[in-house]
């Protein structure tokens, strides 16, 4: 009996100490599995207690055990990692493409002073001058010239002439009638009638200044055809214009206004 009694408590205390080891490797597991197997040990170790003449129900835990244990995030991590080490290169790639292209240097211009692109021009001639020329080859070189112009001359002129015959007569806005104007009349003093049939006449004139408002005297003298020698003078008289009749006259006595006293 007291054999008996001791390999039943071995019995009793082998699944115990086993399910006790079983939450050390879970330990390691995230902490989304610890719940469960924090409560397995728990429930494998009031098993044994209460029912100490089964002893196979340790095993069956145990079983579970590695079952629960598998754990899932060793291929997430490496999940995770993967892309990072392939889109880093691909960034860095991208801007050393494109510091090519922007570090390419443009072809510098090449900026000439007039003088030395004047010098150039001259330095390009070949040097080599005209042979020297009499004056009368020059002065038949200027008559072939004229002779070439006179001839385009003529040529433009005739076609202008044709061109002005075949068209049609243009209408040209009619003659307007001539109709006498009012001719001027002035009234002035005699102040010469020592010529014959000429008097020369004094003209008074008082206006006002446009600007200024203020009164401006003026006088003129003009010489007037007298036919009887009527006037003389110190005469008022009163003359009108007319056509030529001397180099000097272009006025004409009317009448007397007013003898001299």
């Amino acid at each position: 009996m007291a054999d008996e009694e001791k390999k039943n408590q071995d019995a009793n205390e082998a699944p115990v100490e086993e399910a006790v080891d079983v939450p050390e490797p879970e330990a390691e597991a995230p902490g989304e599995e610890t719940p469960e197997a924090e409560t397995a040990p728990e429930a494998e170790a009031e098993t044994p207690a209460e029912e100490t003449p089964e002893p196979e129900a340790a095993p069956e835990v145990e079983a579970d055990a590695p079952a629960e244990e598998t754990p899932e995030p060793e291929p997430e991590a490496p999940a995770e990692e993967t892309p990072a080490p392939e889109e880093i290169p691909a960034a860095e790639e991208a801007p050393a493409a494109e510091a090519p292209a922007e570090e390419e240097p443009a072809e510098p211009v090449e900026v000439i002073h007039p003088k030395e692109r004047r010098r150039r021009k001259r330095s390009a001639h070949d040097g080599q001058t005209a042979a020297q020329r009499t004056p009368e080859q020059r002065a038949t070189e200027r008559a072939e010239r004229r002779a070439a112009r006179a001839k385009t001359r003529r040529a433009y002129r005739e076609k202008q002439k044709q061109r002005r015959s075949s068209e049609a007569p243009r209408e040209g806005t009619p003659t307007p009638e001539r109709t006498p104007g009012t001719p001027k009349v002035r009234q002035g003093i005699v102040v010469s009638d020592k010529a014959d049939k000429t008097i020369t006449v004094r003209i008074d004139v008082t206006r006002r200044h446009r600007t200024y408002k203020k009164i401006v005297r003026e006088s003129s003298t003009l010489h007037a055809h007298d036919e009887s020698n009527e006037a003389n003078a110190g005469d008022t008289v009163r003359v009108i214009e007319s056509r030529p009749l001397s180099r000097s006259k272009r006025w004409r006595l009317v009448e007397v206004v007013e003898k001299a006293r």
